[in-house]
């Protein structure tokens, strides 16, 4: 059998009817920072084979690579109509996204086809700085080898600092249950939760949405979605109570895996602040919804109820320890439409809130001018406005409507376009992202569930992509995407630039980031990916020239 086998960088997709893109071998990485490349391969033989295979590392440092096979998955809805040129492609196919580990021990080598892995070198400190040969090979299940690539790690013996982004993708808890047959706060909920927030947090996302309350997100009016409540509450002739054992035990868990800020679910209805989100409570001994789209928002019953409920709540986060780590939001994406409702919410709730951080997703510049909303989080293709206004602290965001020449983590998007984000995002001093789709298996207004390995667009509600980054494993924790571990390197990006900063100043990055091209914009950036891998290597040469120059 005769197999051809190509290295590749991680911002190469792998299509199963097109060679990829070989690239020079040569990878590297600091000392806490994880460098992932990718091999291709495909037999050559004019007749028909599909046979198994294995795929061997050899290597001083083998112990620390983890391989991964690439999936396929069927995409019906890569991009928006009207989306601009820079993606992989906009008509339907198989496009490569899950990584899952190989079963079996073996692969498939086809004719017809391509097939890929993804390797991630992941050192730790007791491997000294210097390179390391890495050869990969693919052999029979007899031993004989098919084709072998040969690759040179280099470890910068230097740790990058620790992230300053703030970055959160929305947790939907509700799809745990879903995807696992489990219910809301089960023993086995709790075990799935734990070994999906070690992921989240492991690829970058520090800040984690927390249900207190059922968050009031993606919900069509009308309809409801699974109750995620943490926070237990009993409604008496005195008013009301509340226990936090629920609470406890997740900001325990989040806690232990390593998140930093807990993100409290919106206190109103998303699009307006019309309506009270949902509320459960113990009523007469039985479970019964006390609140929800039948509730205004800001009448009476709810605001009374809110006036107990908040001083509880923020008591229970202090004595918690997390209190100013905690994110509050008023309501999602208000527009001048719904400006008096968001107001008269955010009037309500303003005493309970006074000195804490309170954001909310906003790309009208006049509802931030308005006072509305002090901590805006406007999308990246709205985000020039606010930029001009020299806001301190500044996020932002990108969900289904950014798909023409911004960043966005679309599947048919070339990797480098979700990767720029990175760099965009260190130019302007960006304190913290966020991304509505973590792991969201429904489709549009959550009217029922659907198989993110067959249906990846919410059911031909966002172009695919859009709703998660993860799949549902098979052993109670979650697959990754291509399109995290791309967020992974972006938010990397951003901790080296951080880094040749402190040792060279803002005006000498800048320069290093913008030589030879057009001034980076949110959207006008190198389209090239070798662009970003070129950038890289010379941020890393910089840093350890400096790093030296200090010695």
């Amino acid at each position: 059998m005769n197999v051809k086998m190509l290295l590749l960088s991680s911002l190469e997709k792998v299509f199963p009817n097109f060679e990829p893109r070989a690239f020079d071998g040569r990878i590297e990485g600091f000392q806490n920072e994880i460098a992932s490349f990718q091999v291709a391969w495909k037999a050559e033989d004019v007749d028909f084979i599909r046979e198994y295979a294995r795929i061997r590392v050899e290597s001083p440092i083998a112990a620390y690579i983890r391989v991964r096979r690439v999936r396929y998955v069927p995409v019906l809805y890569p991009a928006q109509a009207d989306a601009d040129d820079n993606y992989l492609s906009k008509a339907p196919g198989l496009f490569p996204d899950p990584l899952t580990d190989i079963e079996h021990d073996r692969v498939r080598v086809w004719t017809n086809h391509w097939e890929s892995a993804w390797l991630d070198v992941e050192t730790d400190e007791g491997v000294p700085g210097g390179e390391y040969p890495i050869d990969v090979i693919l052999e029979t299940e007899a031993g004989e080898t098919l084709a072998r690539c040969a690759c040179v790690y280099r470890k910068i013996a230097i740790e990058l600092p620790k992230q300053k982004l703030l970055h959160t993708k929305w947790f939907h808890y509700d799809a745990l249950c879903d995807s696992y047959g489990t219910e809301m706060f089960s023993e086995k909920f709790w075990e799935i939760f734990e070994n999906y927030v070690r992921v989240y947090r492991k690829r970058t996302m520090n800040v984690l949405l927390t249900p207190v309350h059922t968050p009031p997100l993606d919900t069509g009016v009308g309809l409801e979605r699974r109750t995620c409540q943490l926070v237990d509450i009993e409604k008496t002739e005195n008013g009301y109570e509340f226990g936090f054992d629920k609470l406890e035990r997740f900001v325990r868990i989040a806690k232990a895996a390593g998140i930093e800020y807990f993100e409290i679910a919106h206190l109103f209805s998303q699009w307006g602040a019309k309506y009270a989100p949902k509320i459960v409570a113990k009523v007469n001994g039985e479970l019964k919804r006390i609140f929800g789209w039948e509730t205004e928002a800001t009448g009476g019953e709810y605001l009374s109820f809110l006036d107990s409920y908040l001083p509880a709540l923020i008591d229970e986060l202090t004595k918690l320890g997390i209190i100013d780590q905690c994110i509050f939001h008023i309501s999602d994406e208000p527009n001048r439409d719904n400006l008096d409702n968001y107001m008269k919410a955010k009037t309500a709730v303003d005493k309970y809130l006074d000195g804490r951080i309170v954001i909310d997703a906003l790309s009208d510049i006049e509802l931030y001018k308005s006072g509305a909303v002090k901590k805006p989080v406007p999308s990246n293709n709205h985000i020039r406005a606010f930029l001009d206004e020299n806001i301190d602290g500044l996020w932002t965001y990108y969900c289904v409507g950014q798909y023409k020449d911004v960043s966005n983590t679309f599947i048919s998007m070339p990797s480098q376009r979700t990767r720029i984000i990175g760099v965009q995002m260190y130019k302007y001093n960006i304190e913290g992202f966020l991304q509505w789709g973590f792991n969201f298996y429904n489709a549009q207004f959550s009217e029922y569930t659907v198989n993110p390995f067959m249906t990846n667009d919410g059911d031909g509600f966002t172009p695919a992509g859009d709703c998660f980054q993860v799949y549902p494993g098979k052993d109670l924790r979650p697959i990754e995407s291509i399109r995290i571990m791309l967020m992974d390197e972006a938010v990397n990006d951003m901790r080296a630039l951080d880094l040749l900063e402190s040792l060279r100043g803002k005006d000498f990055v800048m320069n290093l980031i913008e030589d030879g091209v057009a001034p980076i914009e949110f959207d006008v950036y190198p389209k090239d990916g070798a662009y970003l891998l070129n950038l890289r290597k010379k941020v890393n040469r910089e840093i350890e020239r400096a790093v030296c120059e200090g010695k």
